[in-house]
């Protein structure tokens, strides 16, 4: 699953990962566990790595 298209993680109690295209996916992991997993992801591909996106641009 692409990290990038998913759109929202719920817990009901079954964790359902919805993706933009509005698929949804009831996985095994908890939400906290796939939150960190996305999260790895992105920092392996280095998107949490630009200032823009994390809101440290300077603005002088």
């Amino acid at each position: 699953m692409n990290a990038l298209y998913i759109e929202k993680i719920e817990s009901f109690p079954d964790t359902t990962i919805t993706l933009t295209t509005g698929t949804k996916y009831v996985v095994l992991d908890r939400a906290d566990d796939v939150n960190s997993r996305i999260i790895e992801f992105y920092k392996a591909v280095q998107l949490l790595s630009n200032p823009h996106i994390r809101g440290e641009e300077n603005e002088e």
